[in-house]
Formats: C-alpha cells, structure tokens, sequence
C-alpha cells in the first residue's frame, strides 16, 4: 500500500511510541545529507515537533567528506538552507577522509563512516542531546542483510541496523527504518521538497552499491517482493537474536563462576546439557568479556572452543584467543582467562617444628608438628591424602617447602625406582593450572617427601620401633 505523508507521519509516530524512540521536549541531531531519505526525515521530524505532546528540539548536522569538493560544498549550502528554513541550528563538519585513511589504515567508507560517527557525536555532547536521527530505511536494510549474509554473518548480523542502539552516552535511532525509498521520495514530492544527488552513489565500485545497483536487481528476478522479504528477514532475526541473547546472559549467570583475577570458568558438563545454538551463544558472549577483538563472523573462534571442550581427548589444552587471553580446558573444567594470571614460584624453609607454613593462592596452610614417643598411638595412620605420617629419626631435616620444578621426581610407596612428578599429577588429573599451587615438601637432601593432598614418598616410614612422630597436614586456613 502507498503512503502517503500523513499516513507516514502517523506511522513514525506509532513506531516511537512502540520503541521509544524520543520522550517530550527531546533534543535530537538529524543527521542531514541533503538526499530525499534525510530530507523527508527532517521535515517529518519538524512535522512532529510542532505538535505540543511531542514539541522536540532538532539540530541539523552535516558531513563534507571530501570527496567532491565543489559537487559537496554545494550540497553543504543546501542543508545549510533546509536547517534555516525549519528554524534549525546547523553544524557541518569538513572532513579530510584521504588523511586520515593514510593514517588509520581504514578504507574509505571505513574511515568516512568513522570520521561521520565521531562528528555526529560530537555535536550530540555540545546541544546535550538524547539521540542521533539517522535516515537509513528499509532498501539499506535489504542491503546491509544481503551483505551480512555475504559475508557469512550469524543471526545478529542478519537482524541488520536496529531502530533503537545505545552507543556511547546517545541513542542511535532510525524512524524510517519500516518506510522504502519511494514511499520517501513520494513523501518528498507530495510536500514539495528538493534534495540533492550524490554521484557517487551511482558508481558500484563500493560493495552497498554494487549490491544496490547489482546484486538486488538481479535477484529481484526471481523474487518481486525481495527487499520486503530481506526485511522480513531482519525483522525475525533480530528478535530471535534479542531472545538468545537474552538466554546467553541467564547461562551465563546461571553456570559460571568468575574469579577476582578476571578468570571466567565454568563446567564442561553444564555446557554440554544446553542447545548447540546455546552452547555457541554462551561462549561469543564470555568473549566479549575479554580484552580481544571478537567479530560477529569469528565463528571458527568460538567452534575451535565449544568442539574441543567437548570432545573426549585430549581433556587438557589451551587455545590463545590473542590480546593476552587465552581459553584453557582442565578435564572437567573450561576457564577464559589472561595469559598474565601465572603462578610465581616459592620455597619456604622450616627450621623448627612445630610450624605453619601458608601458600599463596591455595587458602589453605602447611602445618608441621612433633609427637613424642609415649605419644605415638598403635598402628598411627593417616586420616586423609591431606595428612602424612613420618619418622622423626630417619626425616633428615631442616625440610623445605617448594613449588614443583621442571624434571621433579618422587620414590613411592609400593613403587620400585621413583615416578615424575608430572606424571604423578596426571594420574591424579591435577589440572595444570593448580599444579604450580600445590607445595612439595622435600628433605635437607633436597628428596620430595610429599606432595600434600596427592601422594606420599617411601622416605621415613613409621615403623614399629619409631620412637617419635612429624606429622604434616594440609588444611585451610583459619579466618
């Protein structure tokens, strides 16, 4: 159905109210490039101001990018022109786009699209304003969906620009985000505005207008309505999009545990009883808690993550997400964390017994003490793996207690010849991380003793004739 002006204008209307897109007396930037889809938004949005229940404040904003020196000055007068008539501040902004592409790197669009934003922006902080007022409507929709789909984008790219985006301190809106271009070039005509053209519209050595101009022709061939179906498209995307996300963040919540040292973790299992599309969705978003680039299209990122955290082996591996971070399974466990977040080395000598000795990191402190012979129950064992029984004679003292070193090896009850450390630590499927938290106790002779809470050496055995007992127990601390 053809709308006509006041038809339009009532729709806007009923969509700001749907999405809220302004309140009463809002100050708003129109961003005005002189063509008919920002003319027809500023006089639309003039319409509206001047009913009393709305009354807001505009402020017309331009952008010369400097690309068609005299063809862009004269499109800056135009504007100029447009913002007096309605009664309207006018800001321009003259930018020099070659420049700043040779120092950024960027692509045109790229910079020029970065140089617009920032300006835009800028003028929003100067008049305190709620939102930026952009025109973009529903064929640029078609067209940023079919780029996206392109491009091999997921579902939030295939919801395509929202009509309502927070970025910064402002909203980013787009009334005309459910109008076509000939609804507003109509519009234009019916209230008898002029715009401008920009030529370089016309030239399809840019991807949107060689999809413009293109692509979208070629397949309106085989679909009529295709610009409408590729909004149809956004519009189910994005609100399936909002839905997951929504679900990711609850997952979120709900099965992970984040540490004070930024460490993000959580389990294997849990992850393992959501949806797929779950699975994939709670990880992109505990990326996005991370100080790495993470783009809509990095699916391999997320896929390496959820697959290997998956898989049966190996149960052990880390995977570098560049920027300092890194994704790390431990058996059962799945951590985001930073590369920086590494465990120092310690060695503590006990000169005396009794003593207490804390770990950093572990909450939980090594404590010696000493049993006399009449002391010295019958057939004295050991409680738990965190408790260790030695003879006080044969322990060659002072005793150290260390972090693990590289080519560490234990003698083992039960065990002829001695194990390394590292192995001992895999059979008792120690995660690598705890590994460097975990303290080795050795002798004078510098022979590991034990490995609190793991597995106990052949050194000092209680004996029937042991007059005298040292017992070591790891336990939490006090407090």
């Amino acid at each position: 159905m053809e709308l006509n002006l006041s038809r339009m204008v009532k729709q806007i209307c009923e969509l700001a109210e749907e999405h809220g897109l302004w309140a009463p007396r809002h100050m708003i930037v129109v961003a005005v490039s002189g063509g008919p889809d920002s003319v027809a938004l500023l006089h639309i949005l003039s319409l509206i101001s001047q009913d009393e229940s709305a009354a807001l404040r505009l402020v017309v904003a331009h952008v010369n990018h400097g690309f068609r020196p005299a063809e862009s000055a004269e499109e800056a007068e135009f504007v100029r022109g447009l913002a007096k008539k309605y009664g309207c501040p006018f800001e321009l902004a003259e930018l020099d786009v070659p420049s700043y592409m040779k120092e950024s790197g960027m692509g045109g669009q790229e910079a020029a699209r970065e140089l617009r934003y920032r300006f835009l922006h800028q003028v929003a902080d100067k008049y305190g304003a709620a939102s930026i007022a952009l025109a973009h409507h529903g064929d640029d929709q078609a067209e940023t969906v079919l780029l996206r789909l392109l491009r091999g984008s997921g579902l939030t790219g295939l919801g395509g620009m929202r009509i309502k985006r927070k970025e910064k301190n402002v909203e980013l809106i787009r009334p005309l985000l459910r109008m076509y271009k000939t609804d507003l070039i109509r519009a234009c005509e019916e209230a008898g505005l002029s715009f401008v053209t920009d030529s370089s519209n016309l030239s399809n050595k840019y991807a949107r207008n060689a999809i413009r101009l293109d692509v979208l022709p070629f397949l309106g061939q085989y679909n009529g309505q295709l610009v409408q179906s590729l909004n149809r498209l956004s519009l189910v995307a994005e609100s399936e999009d909002d839905y997951m996300s929504k679900a990711a963040e609850e997952a979120v919540e709900r099965l992970t545990v984040r540490d004070k040292d930024g460490t993000i973790s959580l389990k294997i299992a849990a992850l393992a009883g959501l949806h797929v599309a779950l699975q994939r969705r709670l990880i992109k978003l505990i990326l996005t808690y991370l100080p790495i680039n993470t783009e809509e299209s990095d699916f391999a990122k997320i896929e390496a993550i959820r697959s290997g955290a998956l898989q049966d082996r190996p149960t052990t591996w880390r995977i570098d997400l560049g920027g300092g971070s890194l994704c790390r399974r431990e058996y059962g466990d799945l951590s985001f964390l930073s590369q920086s977040v590494e465990e120092a080395g310690f060695a503590y000598r006990v000169e005396a017994i009794p003593a207490s000795v804390p770990v950093a990191g572990t909450g939980r402190v090594l404590s010696f003490r000493q049993l006399s012979a009449e002391s010295v129950p019958p057939a004295l064992k050991p409680l738990s793996r965190d408790e260790a029984l030695f003879d006080a004679d044969e322990l060659l003292c002072p005793l150290t207690v260390r972090s693990r070193l590289p080519g560490d090896t234990m003698r083992m009850m039960g065990l002829a010849g001695s194990k390394k450390v590292k192995d001992i630590f895999i059979d008792a499927k120690i995660p690598p991380s705890l590994r460097g938290r975990i303290p080795i106790v050795t002798d004078a002779l510098g022979r590991i003793v034990w490995i609190p809470g793991v597995r106990r050496s052949d050194l000092a055995p209680i004996k029937g004739s042991t007059g005298r007992v040292i017992v070591m127990k790891w336990e939490k601390a006090s407090g």
